[in-house]
């Protein structure tokens, strides 16, 4: 698993996702293992991959919050099967209510399923209690379909100076501000 973050923090996807492969042949239900290979998955846009890892670690283990979020979240911002999307969302706040990553996932499904209003509400609660960069772009962008670009230039200007190197901000604030 260190090897693979390794690998992943280089930019080596592939080869961390390979390396994460062959320990799961040999330990097939290991959690922290499908877990970290359901998100290096993700990354490779291997989604049946991310989705078959993250069922069975739900299955196997039924109370692990970031599972429960990290499909019902790459279901959001895939746009795909919201309705479960959100349940999962929402049953990983229950067993982590205040986990900032899990409440953004709220928010992104939220967006997603067009209820602007909540989406705004838990995406600025999501990054009063940890202003990263990820959630900054999200709260940014609801903003900005809200028609409020001023807010939302605001939110992604400190966003990029504490998170210069973020992707997901990076992309959204190009997408946007163009």
């Amino acid at each position: 698993i260190a090897e693979a973050q390794l690998l992943r923090e280089a930019n080596q996807n592939r080869e961390a996702f390979d390396l994460l492969g062959k320990a799961l042949e040999a330990q097939p239900d290991q959690p922290e293992l499908l877990y970290d290979h359901a998100l290096t998955a993700e990354r490779l846009e291997r989604f049946d991959v991310l989705e078959g890892n993250l069922r069975k670690l739900i299955q196997m283990r039924p109370d692990h919050a970031h599972a429960h979020n990290a499909l019902g979240y790459s279901f959001a911002d895939r746009n795909v099967h919201l309705a479960e999307a959100r349940k999962l969302i929402e049953r990983a706040l229950e067993l982590s209510p205040e986990d900032y990553v899990i409440i953004d996932s709220l928010g992104w499904v939220l967006y997603r399923q067009g209820d602007l209003k909540g989406a705004e509400a838990q995406l600025r609660r999501a990054y009063d209690g940890r202003p990263d960069g990820e959630i900054g772009a999200h709260l940014g962008e609801v903003l900005w379909v809200m028609g409020r670009r001023d807010d939302a230039g605001r939110i992604w200007d400190e966003a990029l100076k504490n998170h210069p190197d973020n992707e997901t901000l990076q992309k959204t604030v190009k997408r946007l501000r163009r």
